[in-house]
Parts: C-alpha cells; structure tokens; sequence
C-alpha cells in the first residue's frame, strides 16, 4: 500500500508540474498587464512580474513557483489577490457540484446498466443505448443550455420560480437550504447526465460478463431467475472493477464541471481556471491544475483501497 501511496503522489506531483509549465509557456502575462487602462510604465510591469516570480526562465518560475507551494504558498494573482484564500474558496464550491453530480451519475449509471443487462438486446436496452450514445456526443455546453432553456419553460408555464440557474444562491431568499439546492439541480444534472452514460455502458459489459460466468449459470439452471441472480450475485462482483472505472471517469468530470460552472456562474475552480486562461494569469492557472491532479490522485488512491477492501484478490 507505501507503494501505491507513493505512486499517487508523484503522479500528483508530475500532473502539478505540468500544469504549472503549460500554463507559464502558454499564457502570457506581460502582453495582459500592458493592455490594461491605462497602459502602465514598462518598468511597473517588470516590477509587477518580478514580485509574482513570472520573470526569468520557465525553469526559474517553476522553482519559485514549487518551494512556493512546498509552503503552502500559491503566490498572487496579477491584481495581487492571494491564490491561496481564493483557492480554498472556490474548491469548496466546485466539491458540492462534483459531489451531488457525480453520486448522482454514477448510482444512475449503475441503475440503468442493471436494468440493460437485465433484457440485453431488448427494446428498453435499445432505448437506453441511444440515449447514452446521445448524450456522450452531447458536449457539456450544449446540455446545460438545453436544460436551462427547459427550465425557464417549466418556470413560465408554472408562473413560480421552480428552477434557478445562475450562482450558488439568491442572496436574501426565503429558506436558504432549499434555495441553495434549486441551484444545485440544474447543474449537477448536466454532470450527471454524462457520468451515468458511460457508466452504464460499462456496468452493463461488467453484468454480462457476471452472468456468463460458471457459477452464475449454474445458479440459473437451478432455477434462479435472471433478475434474481443479477441482484443476488452479478452486482456483487462488478462493485469492485466499478470503483477503478470511478477513478479514471473523474478527470472527464472534472472536464465537464469547468464548462458546466461557467455556463451557471457557479464560482468554482472550472469557472476561475477558464477566467484566468482568459486572463493570462499564470500563478491561478497553476493552482487549479495543482489542484486538480491533487485531487484526481486522492481519487485514485482512494479507489484503490476500496478494490482491495472489497476483492481479496487484490490484497497482497
């Protein structure tokens, strides 16, 4: 287990670096600091980027930039706002909308796969499958104007405000728990739509395989019917191959959640990663791509476990 706990941390830490020497050779903020009105001396810009450790070369930079976070220090933004605090801020925005819709898209992921396997090759199998085709060829975008448009249907036609789609809350509403969910609704939908696609086209391969599998048939051919035997000992066996597949479905939720927080103004880190690429702003690219291949390592670990918890096979 050292050894996997040590994998993940340099897979973290070389995801990090990526993300930091991406971000310094793409992004350029000299030119976004000139363009500013009015236009500032040339020599307050050097200033300007030599306190923010973006001058010199990228090796220089990347160095500053890691003993910087080997300290827990980000460094600032160009408008000199800490990256630290409002790193912090917004990770906790973007952990509530990749919480409800990833629970939401994996368990109907698993759901709609049970029930495929259940008929295979029947009509609500077909259904499903067009459905899952449709919407992974959906992008992020499109599903979330879709859904908003829907909405302010529903909305309209009701004459009351059933959904809300842009920010977190409404500020000085009624109930602020139940305001804060019809926020979340619309948005973790659009994430779950997509994560319960693929899901279920690989919870049912996984079922199929269970029930053709020896043990499984004999129980049917004792009389055990197909559902019965799905419920009974097919789902049992894919619990463990499904939380791998979790792990490696996070990074395109977490793809998904930056275009989705844009779309609803959820001040996440999605929606402050697109702002600052837009922005040239170096040091917050890096911290959203340090956190995000920090977060995608937990993830990964922490699947790990869970298989070794749930298949013996797997312990050393």
């Amino acid at each position: 287990m050292l050894r996997r706990c040590l994998g993940r941390l340099v897979l973290a830490v070389a995801g990090a670096s990526l993300a930091y020497f991406a971000a310094t050779l793409a992004l350029d903020p000299r030119a976004s600091l000139e363009g500013r009105s009015p236009r500032p001396p040339r020599a307050a810009v050097s200033a300007r980027l030599a306190s923010l450790g973006l001058d010199g070369p990228p090796a220089r930079r990347y160095a500053t930039w890691a003993s910087g976070v080997a300290r827990g220090d980000f460094g600032a933004t160009l408008d000199g706002v800490p990256v630290r605090g409002e790193l912090l801020r917004r990770a906790g925005a973007s952990l509530r909308l990749v919480a409800a819709g990833g629970a939401l898209g994996w368990a109907g992921g698993v759901l709609l796969g049970a029930v495929r396997a259940c008929r295979p090759q029947g009509a609500l199998d077909r259904l499903i499958t067009a459905g899952a085709l449709v919407t992974m060829a959906t992008p992020a975008f499109a599903l979330a104007v879709l859904l908003q448009t829907a909405a302010q249907s529903v909305n309209s036609w009701t004459g009351a405000p059933v959904f809300a789609w842009t920010g977190e809350y409404t500020p000085g509403a009624a109930g602020p728990a139940a305001d804060r969910l019809r926020h979340l609704l619309l948005p973790a939908t659009v994430l779950a739509l997509g994560q319960a696609a693929m899901c279920a086209r690989y919870q049912r391969g996984l079922l199929l395989d269970a029930l053709n599998s020896g043990c499984v048939r004999a129980a049917m051919a004792r009389g055990l019917r197909r559902r019965t035997a799905l419920r009974r000992h097919a789902l049992r066996v894919t619990v463990a191959p499904m939380t791998t597949f979790a792990a490696y479905d996070f990074a395109a939720l977490l793809t998904g959640t930056a275009v989705t927080e844009k779309v609803f103004a959820w001040h996440g880190l999605g929606e402050w990663l697109i702002d600052s690429i837009a922005g040239d702003d170096v040091n917050a690219v890096a911290a959203c791509g340090c956190a995000a291949a920090m977060a995608i390592a937990a993830v990964g670990l922490l699947a790990d476990l869970a298989h070794v918890a749930l298949d013996p096979r797997a312990r050393p």
